[in-house]
């Protein structure tokens, strides 16, 4: 599995250009906001909500007021609570917004450039950060033998796509990206003893709206006139 997390950042240019083909034939056929809904649709179903789900039993579980024993322990929970609830509004709002959004010049770069991004993040907070629990999970098992020549490897495929992509955007998008992955990790060891498999997804879903949020700030900052 270590291995395999070397090649994140493949998958997650693959993933890119199935949604921006998928963009492009959606806005071809529905109204802007219609078409940005469905994107939503086909981007959580082609990850199966998994690193959705991983976000969902962060928000119960890191914004509980609990002792770290009992946040691990509701991270294992299940149940969906009325944080879960609150913060999956919250982040498929701003996710659908900032597709919506997306200016036609850059969005099929967006597309493709941010999953993968996001997934080179995972693995470096995979192996940048400590496992929260002492018992094997599903986290556990991926960053298990993983060193930092996969970490390397899944970035510099990320950075590289980015920059050939978006030129300089695309390296200052990988940067913030970064920023925002360690700020996360910084937030959640204050919460619990390390990182699990529910905080690499909560990491990979943040940082996609994050990196979407830059791309429009940056595209808003262009069109003010000098």
């Amino acid at each position: 599995m270590a291995q395999a997390m070397a090649w994140f950042s493949v998958v997650g240019l693959m993933l890119g250009g199935v949604l921006a083909l998928a963009d492009m034939a959606l806005r071809a056929v529905f109204p802007l906001a219609v078409g940005a809904a469905l994107l939503l649709v086909v981007w959580v179903a082609l990850t199966g909500a998994l690193h959705l789900d991983g976000f969902l039993d962060c928000c119960d579980g890191l914004l509980a007021a609990r002792p770290p024993e009992k946040r691990l322990e509701i991270l294992r929970d299940t149940q969906v609570g009325a944080f879960a609830v609150v913060g999956g509004i919250c982040l498929l709002l701003l996710k659908f917004t900032a597709l919506l959004e997306l200016p036609v010049g850059c969005r099929m770069a967006a597309l493709f450039i941010v999953p993968a991004l996001t997934r080179a993040a995972m693995v470096y907070a995979a192996h940048a950060y400590p496992y929260a629990r002492q018992e094997s999970g599903l986290g556990q098992l991926f960053r298990e033998e993983l060193a930092w020549r996969q970490v390397a490897l899944a970035a510099a495929i990320a950075v590289a796509a980015a920059g050939l992509v978006l030129g300089v955007v695309g390296l200052a998008l990988a940067f913030c990206v970064w920023l925002m992955t360690v700020a996360i990790a910084w937030w959640v060891q204050r919460r619990i003893p390390g990182l699990t498999g529910d905080v690499y997804g909560a990491i990979n879903e943040l940082t996609e709206v994050g990196a979407l949020l830059f791309l429009l700030a940056v595209e808003s900052l262009r069109a003010v006139p000098a």
